[in-house]
């Protein structure tokens, strides 16, 4: 399973990530049972843990000090990624996400089943940054430190073939 591969540069207000974004599509089938519950132990199973169940803010922020994975259980939604300046994507049921420590994502719109589960390499903490004025360069000191995972959260593959591609 191949995922697409988005590259942000750094806008000045959110740093992004040399890495790329993937994007793995239809990972399960949008109608499959308790979609939440396997993108859970698929995430377990590869080493990111620290889980949680909700959506996805809608203002532009990222995370400093870890990688993100987000896989999409329910509805769909577009999400706008790396900042004002980025993309913004369609995700539904079944897609899944590996955001690099400093890419920026918000929800511009979603239909009002949309859920995600987020998980975090090895259980790794997590921050929360908006771009705010004071954030950087601490941040990028953060995300310059941020490790590759051990596994690719979708295949099991070791050491995150997918960025060093």
């Amino acid at each position: 399973m191949k995922p697409e591969r988005l590259h942000f540069k750094d806008d000045g207000v959110i740093p992004n990530n040399a890495l790329p974004l993937l994007i793995y599509s239809a990972v399960f089938e949008a109608g499959e049972k308790d979609l939440a519950r396997r993108f859970e132990t698929l995430f377990s199973e590869h080493r990111w843990r620290n889980s949680w169940r909700n959506g996805v803010y809608p203002y532009h922020h990222y995370h400093s000090i870890s990688h993100e994975v987000l896989g999409v259980y329910g509805g769909q939604a577009t999400l706008q990624m790396g900042g004002e300046k980025g993309q913004a994507i369609r995700v539904q049921a079944g897609d899944v996400l590996v955001i690099p420590a400093g890419v920026g994502h918000k929800k511009l719109e979603a239909s009002s089943d949309f859920g995600v589960v987020g998980a975090y390499p090895e259980g790794k903490d997590w921050d929360l940054l908006k771009g705010e004025k004071g954030d950087r360069p601490q941040a990028d000191k953060n995300i310059a430190a941020v490790p590759l995972p051990s596994q690719d959260p979708v295949t099991g593959e070791k050491e995150m073939p997918e960025w060093h591609t």
